[in-house]
């Protein structure tokens, strides 16, 4: 496998989006999306702690985080990564869009880059995402992608894998 950190941080680009490293200059952007273990920022000052954590993380090899730049907007849209399980060769995708940004198939895209990735550069052998029941619009992206339900969660949340072989299947 070829885990974090990276010799240089390995940016991902398309033609509508660029797959990027977080800088502190982005956080402004992105205060109302920025999280760490299911908690969101309060100000900017949290939002810096936690891009620091999340850098921590990433230099101990135990995740790998993006920012989702439209090229066209020049700013930070979301962002996305693995989070967890790197030592058993899966990684849990977690993902979120400023609402700016929703509905234009840059999270689409954006998965799809990461999966590719994760499979191709990182050697992962399985995929986790993790949603609310409620968020419609999550579910069907996924599942869309070829992740599978494997299971219901507290707070009406379920678990989703994907395997290189069920991806873009569907």
């Amino acid at each position: 496998m070829n885990l974090p950190p990276y010799k240089l941080f390995p940016a991902i680009k398309t033609d509508r989006i660029s797959l990027r490293e977080i800088l502190t200059s982005d956080l402004n952007d992105i205060i109302e999306i920025s999280y760490y273990n299911s908690r969101l920022a309060g100000s900017e000052k949290e939002a810096l702690e936690m891009l620091n954590k999340i850098n921590t993380d990433y230099m101990n090899g135990s995740s790998i985080h993006w920012g989702i730049e439209e090229i066209s907007a020049g700013r930070i849209a979301g962002t996305i990564g693995f989070y967890r399980g790197f030592d058993q060769a899966s990684g849990e995708l977690g993902c979120v869009l400023l609402p700016s940004f929703r509905g234009k198939g840059i999270m689409t895209e954006a998965i799809r880059s990461v999966v590719d990735f994760g499979f191709n550069t990182a050697g992962l052998k399985l995929i986790k995402a993790v949603t609310s029941n409620q968020n419609i619009k999550a579910l069907r992206l996924i599942e869309r992608l070829g992740f599978i339900k494997s299971s219901e969660l507290q707070n009406d949340n379920a678990e989703f894998e994907l395997t290189r072989s069920n991806f873009g299947k569907t």
